[in-house]
């Protein structure tokens, strides 16, 4: 008995799970088209307003962060003598 998959008809297979692969794909694409058409966009307002929060926070966790790094090397300095 020959097996398909070792003669000329493993192609026909490979083709198929090609096939396939393509249509999960498109089914994939058509699925996150469907999700985009549900979601709520911001406004001008609300996008101004949550980008101006993200700013802040970004810039306030910066100096927070810039004085942790301060604070932590003089303290190693003094530990070390230097």
């Amino acid at each position: 008995m020959v097996d398909a998959t070792k003669s000329g008809g493993g192609k026909v297979g490979f083709l198929a799970r090609i096939g396939a692969s393509f249509r999960r794909t498109g089914g994939f694409f058509g699925d996150v088209m469907s999700e985009l058409k549900k979601v709520r966009w911001p406004n001008r307002k609300e996008l101004t307003t949550y980008t101006l929060v993200v700013m802040v926070t970004v810039v306030l966790l910066a100096i927070f962060f810039f004085v942790v790094d301060l604070g932590i090397s003089r303290l190693i300095d003094l530990i070390l003598g230097k």
